[in-house]
């Protein structure tokens, strides 16, 4: 098991900036996929973004490509999702998760270890 430390969450203007960032735990992190999820108020969680275990492969959810970029530091065992150009409809709490299989999986059952998630408020 890894475990994950999200930050970098707050409250934002429409067509701002924020970055997070997720701390794992663990001296394989280097091996493991890791994502971003989201779930707002009422509605499940869903898939924001992904990376591969190297950070040579990444996918987007189609609402944030163009905005949203995922990357990480296998030195620091950190991964970060920069966003910008937000909207209020991305207005959620984000969690970071780890795929221990290192694939950037897009389902949510391929990940196995979770953060405890952060706020991201986007006002109009």
């Amino acid at each position: 098991q890894v475990q994950l430390v999200e930050s970098g969450g707050g409250l934002v203007q429409a067509g701002g900036s924020l970055r997070l960032s997720c701390a794992a735990s663990g001296r394989t992190f280097s091996s493991y996929g890791m994502g971003w999820f989201r779930q707002a108020p009422g509605k499940e969680r869903e898939f924001v973004a992904a990376i591969s275990w190297s950070g040579r492969s990444t996918y987007y959810a189609d609402f944030v490509k163009g905005r949203f970029t995922i990357s990480r530091d296998n030195a620091k065992h950190t991964v970060s999702l920069q966003m910008n150009s937000l909207k209020p409809e991305d207005t959620a709490v984000y969690y970071c998760a780890a795929d221990l299989w290192g694939t950037a999986s897009l389902s949510l059952g391929d990940y196995s270890s979770w953060g405890q998630g952060t706020q991201v408020t986007v006002s109009s």
